[in-house]
């Protein structure tokens, strides 16, 4: 892989990552068009280069993540008292159960992740096909969402039972694939949330497992062999992703406050048809 094909990679990797296209597929679609290999590097590659846009989200977050990971810590002996039933010594505030539910809605995530590395991998080797499932999976969540969804609840009605369902979202994004943001918003918006409420609280779940997947490869790249001419590479596509990924979250923030999500909608379906086609004939 040139220093060329890593900076496009990075870009499309940041530009396509909240916005609900589908990152994944655009990058598997990116790897087809450089006439890149469909290897364990490669796999390695994508998943490390989508933790570049993690650094987005601290950037675009960093006010509300700490100061929701301060409340999370700060809640943790009012949680120990009532579970151990020794006293009630107040309520969680805002900020402490939003954490919660992030927590919350991050497990199914990262157990689907843990049980089918191996699925997932081995959908990587027929990157059209992949990209296919991907796109026209997110075009149905998105067009359902918009179509069924009451969009009139803010994020602090938020309850766990809510959380655990847009959980069980984020599974799609992981088996059998669908864009990662599409299938969380999807999911708030189906729960009554509203879009920008729905997007917040999507990009603030994917914080723990983008870092739990990330960590979790980067141990298979300490691994290899050429580990050297790999990481010039994976520092380009992981800094153009970071810059370029701040850039789309601002973007998609203001968009959803004034707009609906069919036109992605029909962006994915479109373009996912057109990739099945090529993967088919």
């Amino acid at each position: 892989m040139s220093l060329l094909h890593s900076l496009l990679l990075g870009l499309l990797q940041g530009l396509t990552e909240f916005i609900p296209v589908s990152s994944t597929a655009h990058l598997l679609i990116g790897q087809r068009l450089l006439g890149l290999p469909a290897d364990d590097a490669m796999f390695s590659f994508l998943v490390i280069v989508q933790v570049g846009t993690l650094v987005s989200l601290f950037a675009f977050y960093w006010k509300d993540l700490w100061k929701i990971a301060r409340a999370v810590f700060a809640s943790i002996p009012l949680l120990v008292n009532r579970i151990t039933g020794t006293r009630d010594t107040g309520t969680l505030d805002t900020e402490a159960r939003l954490g919660w539910f992030i927590l919350l809605a991050t497990l199914p995530a990262l157990l689907a992740g843990f049980l089918l590395k191996d699925a997932v991998e081995a959908l990587f080797r027929q990157p059209l096909l992949e990209a296919a499932v991907r796109l026209l999976t997110a075009a149905l969540l998105l067009a359902l969402a918009e179509w069924l969804s009451k969009k009139s609840r803010r994020l602090d009605s938020l309850t766990w039972l809510d959380a655990l369902l847009i959980g069980l979202f984020q599974v799609i994004s992981v088996f059998p694939g669908a864009s990662r943001s599409g299938t969380t918003i999807s999911g708030g918006m189906l729960r009554g949330l509203d879009r920008p409420s729905a997007a917040r609280f999507a990009f603030l779940m994917s914080v723990p497992v983008m870092l739990a997947a990330g960590a979790y490869e980067m141990l298979d790249v300490l691994k290899m062999p050429d580990l050297g001419a790999f990481l010039l590479p994976l520092a380009v596509g992981f800094v153009a992703a970071a810059v370029s990924g701040w850039l789309a979250v601002r973007w998609l923030i203001g968009y959803l406050s004034k707009r609906s999500l069919y036109v992605f909608a029909i962006y994915c379906a479109v373009l996912g048809l057109i990739v099945l086609g090529f993967h088919l004939f």
